[in-house]
């Protein structure tokens, strides 16, 4: 029986899905957090952002755009951008489709093949966003465990062979763990996806992991869809820009669910620049690297271990259980630094931290041993 309030006689008729739902978003974000506690964060690195921002030709790019076309409407079929990236990765331009960043993807690639309770599969603790697809299209998540802090491919295959599921959700390098597998391991798991099935590829830190991590893009293999952003080393996570790259015939199903004035006019500008700037990004993805060891030297001085990460992120082990690591979260959040953590054991016993600025770094630096102090003094043992 659903909690859900009743609803008025004279009200909308929602669907009993949608009745079903909880009122709720993945995540509360850094603005709500500040709103609540009214005042601002000194060091906002909890969401994954590139506090480097974006190209500065992307920006002029941008600004020119703002003031010149910004009352036009953004172009519907992303022609020049799709051009670009289509030569950027090898493919052709009906390979590849735009959407309002991964998460707006994620939601379509659900809708074009949930209905009420199809299964579909994912890891338990993987990025919360797709689980919200899927429970708003009727979806049924099958979650498997993460495998010493992996996501493990077989079992993710294991599950779809057992249900049948028509859609495994995959993402290398991973979040919230930023952990990876090789290309040779990403490889067996697209060969071994049942028939009728569809992987999704989520390689939004694709730009940030070594190399050997990504398999070769085959735009004629309909088993998989390859997803990507221009929100983390390009810096644009505001502008919402994401593609996917897959077999023609996949790409052309989300035209018939796409929102096509969906995407941002200034953002598809940016992206469009950005992609073209390979030197900034390449400078970007140096200071991640950087700040990766940043946060690991902080961590350790604090008697904590880093995670080994190819993100833009390091997800710190903060040696007791999730009590103990919300704790430090929260200590770290009253002291004005914004991070976030794993939301499933034992993946909870992690903070998650952003790559950040000097600045952002050493108000963590600051911080953390308070917090941590706090914690333990809360949670004695």
């Amino acid at each position: 029986m659903s909690d859900a309030p009743a609803l008025s006689a004279r009200g909308p008729r929602f669907t009993p899905l949608a009745q079903s739902l909880p009122a709720s978003v993945p995540f509360v974000g850094p603005e709500a957090q500040e709103r609540a506690r009214s005042r601002p964060f000194r060091a906002r690195i909890g969401a994954n952002e590139s506090v480097f921002g974006p190209s500065p030709r992307a920006l002029a790019a941008m600004e020119a755009e703002l003031r010149a076309g910004i009352w036009k409407y953004a172009d519907p079929e992303s022609y020049e951008l799709r051009e670009a990236l289509a030569a950027h990765h090898g493919v052709t331009p009906q390979n590849v489709v735009i959407g309002e960043g991964i998460d707006g993807l994620l939601g379509l690639i659900v809708r074009l093949v949930t209905e009420a309770g199809t299964p579909i599969v994912t890891s338990d603790g993987a990025y919360p966003t797709f689980l919200y697809h899927v429970a708003g299209f009727g979806g049924q998540a099958v979650k498997v465990p993460y495998a010493g802090d992996h996501e493990d491919p077989d079992a993710l295959l294991a599950a779809a062979r057992q249900t049948g599921a028509p859609l495994v959700y995959f993402a290398n390098p991973d979040n919230p763990m930023g952990s990876w597998h090789d290309a040779a391991t990403v490889q067996r798991m697209i060969e071994g996806v049942p028939d009728g099935c569809l992987l999704i590829l989520d390689e939004a830190y694709a730009e940030c992991a070594p190399e050997g991590t990504m398999p070769p893009i085959d735009p004629n293999d309909p088993r998989v869809i390859r997803m990507r952003t221009f929100s983390k080393v390009h810096g644009m996570a505001g502008a919402r820009i994401g593609y996917a790259i897959g077999e023609a015939g996949v790409i052309r199903a989300f035209e018939k669910v796409r929102n096509h004035f969906g995407i941002n006019r200034v953002g598809q500008v940016g992206a469009l620049a950005a992609l073209a700037d390979a030197d900034y990004a390449a400078q970007t993805v140096a200071r991640i690297a950087a700040a990766r060891d940043r946060i690991g030297a902080i961590a350790a001085a604090n008697g904590l271990s880093a995670l080994p990460s190819a993100a833009n992120f390091v997800a710190v082990d903060c040696g007791r259980g999730g009590d103990f690591a919300r704790a430090v979260l929260g200590g770290l959040i009253a002291r004005d630094v914004f991070v976030r953590m794993p939301f499933v054991a034992p993946q909870d016993r992690c903070i998650r931290v952003s790559a950040g600025t000097d600045a952002d770094l050493d108000a963590f630096a600051e911080a953390l041993p308070g917090a941590l102090a706090d914690a333990a003094a809360a949670l004695p043992g």
